[in-house]
């Protein structure tokens, strides 16, 4: 097999829940949560996974990290950068332990992630101990690197996670993730549980991790302006698909999806010379059981036509790099961030 220039390639990933019903548990239909994903992240690039509460993308992170197992579709995961891939998604979990060290998960809640019971020193200490990666002094010398990494004290290593803050909580949780000298980080929302003046500080302190390591990140989160500082490039989902994948720059600058458009409208800003123009989606998100026909937008899309209700509309490139899924793609004029007024 040809090497490739990515850590990760995600091909067409499809994750469906049966439901099931009665007595003898009839299978009676599916959720979609994910339907037909494909992505791509580079060494030492942050890819932004974008969307409402519902939309299937904390499922990807999870089939990432082998906690799911994927309907269809394949999760190619390079970590030594040669010719030898292994798709995550097929491989045994015997198989995939060797590479669990390569691939780190961050979660929303850093309370809950974390054992109550274990001081820092046993948490940070564990992974290195279960991996036989350090013991002794050497162990004692890589928990002290990773504290000080992650901007806490050495004085922090004797405490439980209850002593510290929701921010510094989520520091350890990073510092955690890093241990194994991971080749990419999946961040699962990790500062929607924190304080707004928090978060800006996790942001930050990942930003800077990944100048010093080199990490790759898969950032999942709703808050489309938090996505933007952070990411190089962004896919936008809707209930379980892609609706549009593109680099940060263009994709603010003129987004092709309404649904880029609209979540982009909302994206709140501190300028008070800056008139905002907000589009209020009507109507909730659409059901993964029973998508409605054709796009799955079009009942809540203020550009929608016929055409919409009818046909399913592919993901498709509409200029170098810049992929959509939208029937009127290179006809719409969508406004940009600059006349949304959602200055970041």
């Amino acid at each position: 097999m040809n090497s490739s220039p990515y850590l990760l390639e995600v091909q067409d990933l499809k994750k469906h829940f049966p439901l099931r019903r009665g007595m003898l548990k009839k299978t009676v239909g599916s959720v979609k949560a994910v339907d037909g994903v494909s992505f791509a992240v580079r060494p030492g690039e942050t890819l932004g996974l974008v969307g409402e509460s519902g939309c299937g993308k904390t499922t990807v992170g999870r089939m990432i990290m082998g906690g799911y197992t994927p309907t269809a579709g394949h999760i190619w995961f390079q970590p030594n950068g040669d010719s030898s891939r292994v798709d995550i998604g097929s491989i045994k979990p015997k198989e995939m332990r060797p590479l669990r060290r390569y691939i780190q998960m961050v979660f929303q809640d850093p309370f809950a992630s974390l054992n109550p019971r274990m001081t820092v020193r046993e948490i940070l200490s564990e992974p290195l101990i279960v991996n036989k990666v350090a013991k002794g002094r050497e162990l004692e010398a890589r928990v002290r690197e990773l504290v000080d990494l992650v901007g806490l004290q050495v004085s922090h290593l004797g405490r439980y996670p209850h002593a510290f803050s929701g921010g510094q909580r989520q520091r350890i949780s990073i510092a955690r993730a890093l241990a194994l000298y991971p080749k990419l980080l999946v961040a699962d929302e990790p500062t929607s549980a924190l304080d707004v003046s928090v978060q800006a500080q996790i942001i930050n302190l990942a930003m800077e991790i990944q100048d010093r390591l080199g990490l790759a990140y898969v950032f999942i989160s709703h808050d489309l302006g938090l996505v933007r500082h952070f990411s190089q490039r962004i896919v936008l989902m809707y209930v379980g698909k892609v609706v549009e994948y593109a680099p940060a720059g263009p994709l603010f600058a003129r987004p092709r999806h309404p649904y880029t458009e609209a979540l982009m409208s909302n994206v709140p800003t501190t300028r008070r010379d800056v008139t905002t123009r907000k589009i209020i989606l009507k109507g909730e998100p659409a059901d993964p059981v029973s998508p409605p026909r054709g796009c799955a937008f079009h009942p809540r899309c203020l550009y929608a036509r016929a055409l919409c209700s009818e046909t399913e509309p592919q993901l498709r490139e509409i200029e170098p790099g810049h992929l959509a899924a939208c029937h009127f793609a290179e006809s719409l004029n969508l406004a940009g961030c600059g006349a949304l007024g959602c200055v970041i």
